[in-house]
């Protein structure tokens, strides 16, 4: 009996079983010897057990993530096939992020159809500052592929073989107490819809809550008009805004599913440009929503609470139109 066959007759059995933990140990074993077809078939017979009513979904979930992470190109495409709805539905991040980590525009794009995967596999990597020549990729996300020199450098997640770290920028936390004026004028506009896009996951799948307001003067107008009569803020640089706002549109939140990097890229620019008004001409001129970031004062602030959990908090002013705009998402464990 060869080698494969007999490791197979040890799958089927542990699929027989229900053995999760036996799986788990096969699992890893198949990883240590680089064996990515014999973790594929733990993936696929994990998956198809449940025709019989075993509940092996953990297996299969932790056997594609594997291949996404560590498998070679061949492998990572095959666990990206567009037509597959059920891949990556329970892993920690998405599996383009994932298989973004380790593997190369160059790795991939050959190999990947062309399809939303292979865009936000390619955005992933552009966001890795790759260079990705692809312009036969759908436009998914209607962004440049291409990080734009006014851009940060976004924070990226860290996965490892069975968990992953989402680090959050470093921000400036110089603070100064902000003396509040209250009784501005409100304006309506897309900001709040917008924040919450953003952070959806967090208030959709997890407990948490978003709030803006937008008034017709500074950031001391905009405070109050959030109901804070004692704050402190920090001036930041719109980078570290951009930052901020992509690291929270990438994340899950406390318990919601993580988007990725790329879709907080792209949740940062649509905020960005609600703040502009420039929604209603989307895409706008790379450049020109560059100059109107460059052009607003940024913002952290907090009424001097410790800040646990989950946390975006940002004042913004447009001193030239005499506007301005506060932002809370938060999201608790």
């Amino acid at each position: 009996m060869n080698d494969d066959r007999a490791g197979d007759d040890a799958l089927d059995a542990l699929i027989h079983r229900a053995d999760l933990d036996g799986l788990v140990r096969m699992i890893d074993d198949r990883c240590d010897a680089a064996d990515w077809a014999g973790l594929l078939r733990v993936r696929d017979r994990s998956r198809s057990a449940i025709d019989t009513g075993r509940q092996l979904w953990p297996a299969a979930t932790l056997a594609e993530y594997r291949l996404a992470l560590l498998g070679t190109a061949e492998y990572v495409a095959t666990v990206l096939d567009e037509t597959d709805g059920l891949s990556g539905r329970f892993t920690i991040g998405p599996l383009t992020e994932v298989a973004a980590q380790h593997h190369t525009w160059g790795d991939l794009g050959s190999l990947l159809d062309r399809g939303p995967r292979a865009a936000f596999v390619a955005h992933e990597r552009a966001i890795r500052g790759e260079p990705v020549d692809a312009d036969d990729l759908p436009d998914v996300l209607d962004l440049p592929l291409a990080v734009q020199p006014w851009e940060p450098t976004y924070e990226v997640a860290e996965y490892g073989l069975d968990g992953a770290e989402f680090p959050m920028p470093d921000l400036p936390d110089e603070w100064e107490a902000l003396e509040v004026s209250v009784g501005a004028e409100e304006l309506d506009d897309d900001v709040e819809l917008a924040l919450r896009q953003l952070v959806e996951p967090w208030t959709a799948s997890s407990n948490g809550r978003t709030e803006s307001v937008c008034v017709v003067g500074d950031i001391s107008h905009a405070l109050a008009a959030l109901g804070l009569r004692r704050v402190r803020v920090c001036e930041i640089e719109p980078s570290d805004a951009l930052a901020w706002m992509a690291w929270a549109g990438a994340s899950g939140g406390a318990h919601g599913r993580r988007r990725g990097a790329a879709g907080g890229r792209f949740g940062a620019w649509w905020l960005l440009g609600a703040l502009g008004d420039y929604l209603d001409e989307w895409p706008p001129p790379a450049d020109e929503l560059g100059a109107f970031a460059d052009s607003l004062n940024w913002y952290r602030w907090n009424a001097y609470e410790p800040e646990v959990g989950w946390s975006m908090q940002l004042a913004v002013e447009d001193a030239d139109s005499e506007v301005a705009w506060a932002l809370t998402a938060q999201d608790a464990s």
